[in-house]
């Protein structure tokens, strides 16, 4: 793949995908701009970039926060000069039937899952515009396609990042800048390493490629569409689940 001096800003890079996503974007020659909430966390990812010979610099930010987001613009910007790549991964769950789902539980999710990649996209596609270049990734899921027992609010959210990406590759196309989400499926998490042994095996059973996924299968997605010679791959869903779910 092909990536000219580029810069990414990765949100959510400290662990599961988007560290996933960091790390395969730093060994492209990409620099990566680490971001999350835990500081340690952050300088544990960019000095093992580093170690690998990747180039990378870590800024705490709350996806959520607007003001924290356009400090993580300017910080990128004084740093590299520009913004090429942003990858909106940063996420949360919080599941529980929807007779029993709260108020609380409905509009934590939608506000980190939904309205930070407003936020986010927003303030740093600016960056982008400038330059006339740009790609953006939106981590969806599968769940934003088919639902979910238990994640009404993390499969509107999720579902909510697909239009929203379709509308910014209509508006954002004229201005060099790609917009596309991937839709993960079941894939080998932290998250997902809490589910009970019984359930994994049968959610398993149920993938035609007769495996869960793995971080690096996501990485290597967001790889692919953040890379120069994709220009013309635009408003799509790529999903990443081993034939679990057609759509």
């Amino acid at each position: 793949m092909i990536f000219n001096g580029r810069v990414a800003v990765v949100t959510g890079s400290t662990q599961g995908i988007g560290l996933a996503i960091a790390k395969r974007l730093a060994k492209e020659g990409v620099k990566v701009v680490v971001t999350a909430r835990n500081t340690e966390k952050i300088n544990q990812v960019v000095a093992e970039i580093k170690s690998d010979g990747g180039e990378a610099i870590g800024i705490k930010c709350d996806v959520a926060n607007r003001e924290e987001v356009k400090a993580l613009g300017e910080k990128t910007v004084e740093k590299y000069g520009r913004i090429d790549i942003l990858i909106n991964n940063a996420g949360i769950n919080r599941d529980s039937s929807f007779k029993k789902m709260t108020d609380d539980q409905w509009d934590t999710v939608i506000e980190n899952d939904l309205k930070s990649v407003f936020i986010v996209t927003q303030e740093l596609v600016k960056y982008m515009e400038s330059n006339k270049y740009g790609r953006v990734i939106n981590l969806s899921s599968v769940v934003g396609l088919s639902g979910n027992f238990g994640q009404a609010n993390y499969s509107a959210a999720k579902a909510g990042v697909l239009g929203f990406t379709k509308t910014l590759a209509l508006e954002l196309g004229k201005k060099g800048i790609t917009v596309n989400a991937i839709a993960p499926g079941f894939t080998n998490t932290e998250m997902t390493k809490n589910i009970p042994e019984e359930i994994r095996a049968k959610m398993i059973a149920d993938i035609p490629v007769g495996r869960a996924g793995e971080v690096e299968d996501i990485a290597a997605a967001a790889a692919f569409l953040a890379s120069d010679e994709t220009g013309f791959i635009s408003g799509i869903t790529l999903n990443v689940n081993g034939a679990f779910y057609l759509s």
